[in-house]
């Protein structure tokens, strides 16, 4: 039986204590790194995606973790156009966070302020690719630089002590959620900051961009405090929430939003703009969201509104006529008439039509009974006192 036995080094996955500890990370995501860490170099070659498919980790849960491994500085993304017109997405994972020049060193190859590359790995694929590598911490030699341990077992030199900083405090954004992007109204909030900002800054105003094509509705643009221009930047910043290749900055918005206020005084709804925009993108995906946005906006511009003519004014109301004597029986008193020719007020003129249908029942009920008509017959024959007929048998 064998005791104390020290199992191989290739059994386990060492882990810092800020990456298990980190407040801002979820589970999921903190798993993915150390996985990927306990890779052996040749299976790291692989798209971040395929490393969380051997790990039952798609859809929304992927999504959330790689959100938050990009914005806590664990994962570098950068897309890079290679032979035959294709493009390539490299990714950069480390079990430490990086700056964004850290990352391109290392992808480079070279040590970058304290760090060294471990293991880092690099695809040749095209199209959608991907590049898994991680660097680690390694021993600090007497002249300050980085180096890896050495393979002598145990390993030669003194410990050192860990490196504090580039993590912000627990306490300082508590409660924010970082997997849900900003809605609209935090993004006009932020775009009306931004332009306070740009107007205390000497020489940081906007200068409209010339868009051929356009003609006078570029120039006939309102002021940019106008409704339109405000709502039009509102949606112009929002479309990154629908295709994120679709990112604008605050200026560039300010640039393309007198573009898209004219869809707006047009009659196109801010929900119809968003829409027009962000569907029917090229396959290939958008190189430049200015100019891709900018060229849709004056192409696709709407036709103006038809003109609609002045309503008429309805004609006044007649004057009413005056006051005339009622011809009706008794005492003489004034009405005022309906029509031209009424000569009785409403009282009378029924009680003459009364008497009138009145006199039409008695004479009807006073008239004989009508003879039938073969009497009525033989009467009108012998008034007229008809004869033989002529002889029409020879």
């Amino acid at each position: 039986m064998l005791s104390h036995v020290i199992p191989p080094v290739r059994g386990y996955t060492k882990c810092s204590n800020s990456l298990v500890r980190h407040p801002r990370l979820c589970s999921d995501a903190k798993i993915l790194v150390l996985y990927v860490q306990g890779l052996p170099a040749c299976d790291r070659d692989k798209a971040l995606s395929e490393h969380a498919r051997s790990l039952l980790m798609t859809g929304r849960a992927y999504q959330r973790a790689k959100a938050q491994l990009l914005v806590h500085g664990y994962v570098h993304e950068r897309r890079e156009r290679i032979a035959g017109g294709r493009w390539r997405t490299v990714q950069v994972m480390s079990n430490e966070p990086l700056t964004a020049d850290q990352a391109a060193r290392l992808y480079a190859g070279a040590p970058a302020d304290g760090y060294a590359v471990v293991g880092a790995g690099r695809v040749g694929r095209t199209g959608h690719a991907g590049q898994v590598g991680h660097a680690g911490h390694a021993g600090r030699t007497a002249s300050g630089a980085w180096s890896a341990p050495s393979a002598r077992f145990p390993t030669v030199g003194e410990p050192t002590g860990r490196s504090v900083g580039g993590q912000l405090p627990a306490d300082e954004d508590l409660g924010e959620d970082t997997s849900h992007p900003p809605t609209e109204a935090e993004a006009g909030e932020e775009a009306e900051g931004d332009a306070a900002a740009s107007e205390s800054v000497p020489g940081s105003a906007s200068v409209p961009v010339p868009v051929p094509g356009l003609g006078s509705a570029q120039d006939s643009a309102a002021p940019s405090g106008s409704a339109e221009v405000l709502a039009a930047e509102r949606v112009l910043l929002s479309l990154r929430h629908e295709r994120r290749e679709l990112l604008l900055g605050v200026r560039e918005a300010r640039t393309l939003a007198g573009l898209a206020a004219e869809w707006l005084r047009r009659g196109v709804s801010p929900g119809d703009l968003r829409a027009a925009l962000t569907r029917g993108l090229p396959k290939d995906g958008v190189r430049s969201a200015l100019g891709f946005l900018a060229h849709r906006l004056v192409e696709k511009l709407p036709a103006p509104p038809a003109e609609q003519p002045e309503p008429v004014p309805p004609s006044p109301p007649p004057s009413p006529l005056a006051l005339i004597a009622c011809a009706g029986p008794g005492e003489e008193h004034m009405f005022r008439p309906n029509v031209p020719w009424a000569t009785t007020c409403g009282p009378c003129h029924r009680e003459e039509q009364r008497a009138y249908w009145e006199d039409m029942r008695v004479r009807t009920e006073a008239a004989p009974e009508p003879l039938p008509w073969r009497e009525r017959f033989a009467a009108e024959g012998a008034e007229v006192g008809t004869g033989p007929g002529p002889d029409v048998g020879g």
